[in-house]
């Protein structure tokens, strides 16, 4: 993630200490870093890491109303005339502050970054991609018992339609038959076993994610921290004592904005009234947007200061099958048998570029084998689980069209005998 991102920026006057005046300026977060400058000459005042943060306070005086300070090692900086409000930016730089605390690229972000080997780079690349296929999973296990509760209930209403058979069988029947009470036995004993059926297949839904959020409602100027919660079936947004707040079914989505990596919005179109609308900040939020977008492809759009963010996240990983399963491979190829060439004559460019890079230890290597066993396993998961969804469907649409003909032909059953 490039660390100049600027993920906010509010008008403020910052105090120079060095001069005992107020400078006013612009006051920016990125995903590492605040920074202040200047208005007038364009200098930047203030530029220190969000690790080396000790506190950050809503503070004032008799000299200075709302002020915001920022206690970064020994030294306090004072922010004042924030805009839109103070709480507003207090809230944003505390929830980034403390994520970027609780994270691994803490402190020693930097350091870890100058000591990367290609096997860390690696075992990263492809546990995010296994997250990603874990994540894909839990959808399609959650579509796959939306499918075996239709399943339910079109045999519900091909039972249904068997009991409204006989019942019109009973009434084109002749007043002399004499079969005609067990015509009404048989459904009449199925109808609580049917019931059963349905009460047991409640669904229990499972959480994909939970981040925590800066929640900004329509347009309110007012923000407060919450949590958003993304589930097969949609998305939840709750505060922070995890009362629901909103919580939006996947049909009931009509866009989502991507306008940095950190912040989305979400809308909900009514006529007559006006729009349901949340925008949503977070540290976390990188990791939520690729659900989403699997979730949402069709309603989620990139704006500007998000599409290279979206494009450096696909390019690689276009295949995650081909791609990355081959680097993997032949990396570990490579390390495990160096004397002989793991693509052969034909091998590109980019596997021999790989192959000539510093080779991996033993144990990277190892946790690269178990991490690709369990890729390959969630892939064969993935792969079982949508054949039989395409089964389920042609079952469905096949179901479906029995029950229409039964229709009809019971239409124009009802037709005569009235």
């Amino acid at each position: 993630m490039n660390e100049e991102i600027r993920i906010h920026s509010w008008p403020c006057s910052y105090y120079l200490d060095t001069n005992k005046q107020w400078v006013s300026g612009r006051l920016s977060l990125t995903p590492v870093a605040i920074k202040f400058t200047a208005d007038k000459t364009g200098e930047l005042l203030v530029n220190f890491h969000l690790s080396g943060i000790s506190e950050i306070k809503k503070e004032s005086s008799n000299l200075i109303f709302s002020s915001l300070t920022i206690l970064e090692k020994s030294t306090k900086h004072w922010f004042s005339s924030l805009q839109p409000n103070r709480n507003v930016v207090f809230n944003i730089l505390e929830h980034f502050w403390r994520e970027q605390l609780l994270s691994n690229e803490g402190t020693g972000a930097e350091a870890g970054a100058l000591q990367s080997t290609k096997g860390k780079e690696l075992t990263g690349l492809l546990a995010g991609s296994q997250k990603r296929l874990e994540d894909t999973a839990k959808v399609l296990h959650y579509q796959g018992e939306q499918f075996d509760n239709i399943m339910r209930g079109l045999n519900k209403i091909e039972g249904d339609m068997d009991v409204a058979d006989r019942l019109l069988t009973e009434l084109e029947s002749p007043s002399w038959w004499p079969f005609s009470s067990k015509l009404w036995k048989a459904p009449l004993e199925a109808k609580p076993k049917e019931t059963a059926t349905v009460s047991d297949s409640k669904n229990q839904e499972g959480i994909i994610i939970r981040i925590p959020v800066i929640i900004t409602h329509r347009t309110d100027s007012n923000v407060k921290p919450g949590k958003l919660t993304l589930l097969a079936s949609g998305l939840e947004i709750s505060d922070c004592n995890s009362q629901v707040i909103h919580r939006f079914e996947s049909k009931d989505v009509d866009d989502i904005r991507v306008h940095t990596p950190y912040e989305i919005s979400v809308r909900q179109r009514f006529i007559g009234k006006p729009d349901t609308s949340y925008r949503l900040l977070s540290a976390k939020m990188p990791e939520a947007i690729p659900i989403l977008e699997m979730q949402f492809s069709k309603k989620i759009q990139f704006l500007e200061d998000a599409l290279a963010f979206a494009g450096a996240r696909k390019s690689p990983q276009v295949d995650l099958g081909t791609s990355i399963w081959q680097a993997a491979t032949g990396l570990l190829g490579g390390v495990m048998q160096p004397e002989s060439p793991v693509g052969g004559e034909g091998m590109d460019n980019e596997q021999v570029q790989l192959q000539s890079h510093e080779k991996i230890s033993e144990s990277e290597a190892k946790e690269l084998k178990q991490i690709l066993k369990k890729l390959k396993g969630l892939a064969l998961e993935t792969e079982a689980e949508l054949e039989r969804q395409d089964e389920a469907l042609d079952s469905i649409t096949s179901s479906v069209d029995r029950a229409t003909l039964n229709i009809d032909k019971q239409n124009r059953r009802i037709k005569k005998l009235t």
